[in-house]
């Protein structure tokens, strides 16, 4: 055996679990990135991944890999960066235990970060919200499942890890109505619900009719639907909303898209962004400022706050073309 099997090991129950006593979702999502590596490494290197050694990790084998993640995986920067941060992580760990592999260490951990751009949040509008819930057969038991699914992250805004995560238990419907979760860093937070997604969980419950532990949201087995699925049954549905409303065509829409389209509510209905930041579970509110980006009223109305003040020897007045241009943003 490598001497890679043995330190992968101790850095997921030793450092992950022990010293930093990393959440199960960091450990799951680290855990993918080196079932992910190994995989690739292997078909490059033709050895089986009990048969990879450190030195086999090198920095050249690494960059092929970060580019075979955008390239043929089809993820996105901040995903490449995210696998590249896993990387980091495992090798700044190897780097006092094998001190005989520092010069290859060195220069994995030398890789840097890819900028990424800032593109403005996706969300859906209120038909288009209509449309997806709409798209869900309540005829069929899924179909139903999947209603109550989607209409809880539209006003709630959890993230896709929370949902899939969420037991019976966690929904209140008595006086306070709300939804409980443990979000990123492990942050506990309830969540209120409004009538109709409150009216919406209690017809679902009550056909659910699960033990306090049971998934909420279940497959048709029991168990706990996996991010994949869900994001999967939101694509399927979406086929069939788009046919209603064929903006919808015109959008990425992901689960996340879902959670953005639950702050864009929050933002439009006059909330301001700190409370909106409790809501979501952010952990800074820089994480906020996207969605004031995203809101073309709030633009609207600062220019109609802008009005020209009297003219006096020597101040500056727009022009009649600046104004007309500020008029058209």
């Amino acid at each position: 055996m490598s001497a890679l099997a043995p330190a992968l090991q101790a850095y997921f129950t030793d450092r992950l679990i022990g010293q930093r006593g990393a959440s199960p979702n960091t450990i799951a999502a680290y855990r993918l990135t080196f079932q992910l590596l190994l995989r690739f490494a292997s078909k490059r290197t033709g050895k089986p991944p009990s048969k990879l050694d450190i030195a086999a990790l090198d920095a050249p084998l690494i960059a092929a890999f970060l580019d075979h993640v955008e390239r043929e995986r089809g993820n996105s920067p901040a995903t490449r960066n995210n696998r590249l941060a896993a990387i980091h992580s495992l090798f700044s760990y190897l780097a006092p235990h094998h001190p005989e592999h520092a010069a290859s260490i060195a220069r994995v951990l030398a890789i840097p970060h890819k900028r990424t751009e800032r593109t403005l949040v996706t969300y859906l509008t209120e038909e288009e919200v209509e449309a997806l819930l709409r798209a869900c057969d309540q005829s069929q038991w899924t179909g139903r499942r999947d209603h109550a699914m989607f209409a809880l992250t539209i006003q709630t805004g959890l993230r896709i890890s929370e949902l899939a995560a969420l037991i019976c238990a966690d929904i209140t419907l008595s006086t306070g109505a709300n939804v409980h979760c443990v979000g990123k860093g492990r942050k506990e937070r309830r969540t209120p619900l409004v009538p109709q997604t409150r009216n919406v969980l209690k017809a679902w419950l009550a056909e659910r009719a699960g033990n306090p532990t049971d998934p909420l949201f279940p497959t048709t087995t029991g168990k706990h639907l996996s991010r994949d699925a869900i994001e999967r049954r939101l694509a399927r549905h979406l086929v069939l909303a788009a046919q209603r409303c064929p903006s919808l065509n015109r959008k990425h829409v992901t689960m996340h898209t879902l959670r953005h389209t639950a702050a864009m509510r929050l933002l439009l209905s006059g909330n301001d962004v700190t409370v909106i930041a409790l809501w979501l579970g952010h952990e800074q509110i820089t994480s906020t400022n996207a969605y004031l980006h995203a809101d073309m009223d709030h633009k609207q109305q600062a220019i109609d706050r802008t009005n020209p003040l009297p003219a006096k020897p020597g101040r500056y007045q727009p022009t009649d073309t600046l104004m007309r241009f500020l008029e058209e943003l």
